[in-house]
């Protein structure tokens, strides 16, 4: 009963052997046998020689060379830019506090109103300050009456110097006379020394008359500082009175309610004790961080357009790029001012701003043609007479039409089909998307 499944076995031992290690043997038996010529196979003649066996060859080869797609591209100058995540803030925004002690008396404002600038929107209870300025006003007729005064006194003091100067001349005139005599022996030493006395008494009445003159002027200066001191006093009463009533600085929007009627507020209180806080929203800022690498190619004055977290698009112009870096982040800070008249923008909200700079020179490819090499860098996979090669790209943007790519010659072709089943040095045999798009 064993005998077939043992002699099978070794029918099958048997043909394996020839089919497998003598295959060659095999093939040339059966060509004897039946007069037709053997197919090429790994021992065939070289790609020199002639004849049927060298076309055969030939057919082999064109067949071991891999059918890629490819482009052919040439670099265009596109726009480029930076993209940055930020967010809106105000244009302006400030918390007004009372300058002035008082308690309020007019009604409030509800937040989210829009006022105008100068709009009244606190006002206080003015107390004594009506009295400090009627008594500051009279204080200032005081000083003003006092000039006048003062001004009357200097033709007096004038006057006495005059006649303290002529005593100085009569006294000199009798001393030298007195002297004269003296010497020829006409007058008395008692007489010269009487001279000489009424000589010096005359010089001290010439300088108490200047220093009386002096006194009135500087009076005169005196009653002028004090009418400047007298009307310091009005403007600051007047100030004062001023400060009673709270403008918006600019127009806007109230972001908290004004203060409640009866509220007393207190100069140089907390910033939430105050008046109200107003915000500017049109035109609105977008600010955001760029990194050190790529600050040097945005400037001010460059367009710019945002899009918000909301789905909204905005366009701009950088008005701001900070000259210091963040000391944490290392970052600099970019402004963006965009127009905001319906105040669709709020502040605070996400935005991605995308900033223009000098275009850039790049391919535009589809994304799928990307690929990584051995050393994990991104690049593409190129035709370069008839073989496959490897060239390293950089992502300049990503667009609804593909990829731009920078870091490629002018022109290239691109493998956009097959690069996975490539490596460098392969043949291909191309197929261009021009010549399918025909």
């Amino acid at each position: 009963m064993r005998f077939f499944p043992v002699l099978t076995a070794v029918f099958v031992c048997v043909a394996l052997f020839f089919v497998v290690l003598q295959r060659d043997a095999l093939f040339n038996k059966a060509a004897e046998l039946t007069g037709t010529e053997v197919e090429a196979t790994d021992d065939a003649p070289p790609a020199a020689e002639t004849g049927p066996v060298a076309i055969a060859t030939t057919e082999t080869a064109s067949a071991e060379r891999v059918h890629v797609v490819a482009l052919r591209s040439e670099a265009q100058d596109v726009a480029d830019a930076v993209m940055v995540r930020g967010q809106s803030e105000a244009f302006r925004q400030v918390s007004l506090l009372p300058e002035v002690s008082g308690t309020v008396i007019s009604t409030p404002i509800r937040k989210g109103a829009f006022v105008e600038s100068g709009q009244v929107l606190c006002e206080l209870n003015p107390g004594t300050s009506a009295a400090v300025l009627a008594e500051a006003q009279a204080r200032l007729s005081e000083a003003r009456a006092r000039v006048p005064e003062a001004r009357a006194r200097v033709p007096e003091a004038q006057a006495r110097v005059a006649e303290a100067e002529a005593r100085l001349e009569e006294a000199r005139i009798n001393q030298n006379a007195a002297a004269r005599l003296s010497e020829g022996g006409f007058a008395s030493e008692t007489r010269v020394a009487n001279a000489d006395a009424s000589l010096r008494s005359a010089e001290a009445g010439v300088t108490a008359a200047t220093t009386g003159l002096e006194t009135v002027q500087a009076g005169i200066e005196s009653a002028q500082a004090g009418v400047e001191a007298a009307e310091a006093g009005v403007l600051r009463a007047q100030l004062d009175i001023e400060k009673l009533t709270i403008e918006a600085p600019f127009a806007g929007l109230l972001e908290t309610d004004t203060a409640e009627l009866g509220t007393f507020l207190q100069a140089g209180g907390p910033s939430g004790e105050g008046c109200a806080t107003v915000v500017q929203l049109d035109p609105i800022k977008l600010v955001g961080f760029l990194p050190e690498a790529q600050v040097d190619r945005v400037e001010v004055g460059a367009v710019a357009g945002a899009r918000l977290a909301s789905g909204q698009e905005v366009t701009g112009e950088v008005t701001f790029l900070s000259r210091a870096a963040d000391d944490l982040t290392r970052t600099f800070r970019v402004e963006v001012t965009v127009p905001n008249a319906d105040l669709a923008i709020r502040d605070g909200q996400t935005a991605e701003i995308l900033i223009g700079t000098d275009p850039t020179t790049a391919h535009m490819v589809p994304a799928s043609a990307l690929t990584l090499d051995d050393e994990g860098r991104l690049g593409v996979r190129t035709v370069e007479n008839g073989r496959a090669g490897f060239m390293p790209v950089t992502l300049v943007r990503d667009t609804q039409e593909g990829v731009l790519l920078s870091g490629l010659p002018d022109s290239v072709e691109i493998i956009t089909v097959g690069q996975e089943y490539v490596t460098d040095g392969v043949p291909v045999r191309a197929t261009y998307e021009a010549e399918l798009n025909q």
